[in-house]
């Protein structure tokens, strides 16, 4: 589509459902990373991009006990189909939930949760494309797509259920190949989208961030 679109209203999801395999199981967003959890960072990246005064809703998916994300104080609401299916699962969720609680947002800005150097103009960037005439927006850096990291309309609920549960879909890159989905390009050192698989990538997320920590000469 290339006519600009109304402006969008914004629901942030934290994709918080992955099973952490190569970190050895549990919640591999809740390591700690310096004095505070991965998922702070995170959460903190997110707001980062949140105009002054403005207020965006914002929900954590994830299956299992909720209580363990207690201390962050936001609503957590677990995958609406049965079985793992993925970071799809997690968006079906996560607009359904935003069609249901906040009737007034348009789209949902979905962010993996093992990523803490996530870009400050990240939702700025997504929010942009789509207000231009994109159906979606995607991230890319390096010449590589993150398809978790991206921007999603409401609207597509219906379609995206009927693709999980119909047609047994998982991709993320075989439903947004349905539609005009841009990619948007950042860069940065470490690469923003750096996301922690391993204790290897704990320490070395770790050490940078201890070396942005230190003053400056």
């Amino acid at each position: 589509m290339s006519s600009a679109r109304k402006p969008v209203t914004p629901l942030y999801l934290l994709l918080a459902g992955g099973k952490s395999r190569r970190m050895g199981g549990g919640d591999k967003n809740l390591i700690e990373l310096g004095p505070r959890p991965l998922l702070a960072h995170v959460i903190d990246r997110a707001l980062s991009n949140t105009g002054p005064g403005q207020s965006v809703p914002t929900v954590i998916n994830a299956n299992g006990d909720a209580t363990r994300f207690a201390a962050f104080g936001l609503p957590v609401v677990a995958d609406v189909i049965d079985g793992f299916a993925g970071p799809l699962a997690g968006i079906l969720t996560g607009l359904e939930f935003a069609a249901k609680n906040h009737p007034a947002v348009t789209h949902v800005i979905s962010l993996a949760t093992d990523a803490p150097f996530l870009p400050q103009n990240l939702t700025n960037a997504l929010i942009a494309a789509v207000e231009g005439g994109a159906e979606l927006a995607q991230a890319r850096s390096a010449d590589r797509r993150h398809p978790v990291f991206a921007i999603w309309p409401v609207a597509l609920a219906s379609a995206l259920r009927t693709a999980l549960v119909d047609e047994g879909l998982r991709k993320i890159d075989d439903f947004t190949a349905r539609y005009d989905c841009v990619c948007v390009d950042f860069e940065g050192d470490p690469d923003p989208f750096t996301n922690l698989n391993t204790p290897e990538d704990v320490a070395a997320a770790r050490a940078h961030l201890t070396l942005l920590s230190k003053p400056q000469s």
